[in-house]
């Protein structure tokens, strides 16, 4: 895997920690929630789609891939996020709250295990590689 350089790692963290502020407003500003989680999915994803995997080993370009559809799950999180603020379909309440409130949460947990399960695995499979060297 290439090496993401200062800023980029900079911005890489920052992302990932507005991304847990933001799903931690949510339970108490749930109006600046989607801002904060919006601005660090949009950071985090973006710093770890440019990290690329240039080898040829199948399972971590697998992992890879894994990882990538995570970082989809995120962003559409973040989209869940603004949808529960207000009606934006334009039907009814009682059928909105039932379709899209807080429909968010189950999205973003399963990105956080896709996400922590590709990245412990990716780095056993690189420890592995260079173990081969």
């Amino acid at each position: 895997m290439n090496r993401l350089n200062r800023v980029q790692t900079i911005i890489f963290l920052a992302g990932g920690l507005l991304m847990v502020a933001g799903a931690a407003l949510g339970l108490f500003y749930p109006a600046l929630a989607p801002y904060v989680f919006g601005v660090g999915a949009v950071g985090f994803t973006s710093m770890q789609m440019l990290q690329r995997y240039d080898g040829t080993n199948f399972t971590i370009r697998r992992l890879r891939r894994i990882m990538l559809l995570s970082d989809v799950l995120f962003l559409v999180a973040a989209v869940l996020m603004f949808a529960s603020l207000g009606n934006s379909l334009g039907i009814d309440h009682i059928t909105y709250m039932q379709y899209v409130y807080h429909k968010w949460v189950p999205v973003l947990m399963i990105a956080a295990v896709l996400q922590l399960y590709a990245t412990h695995r990716i780095d056993s499979e690189l420890a592995k590689e260079a173990k081969k060297i």
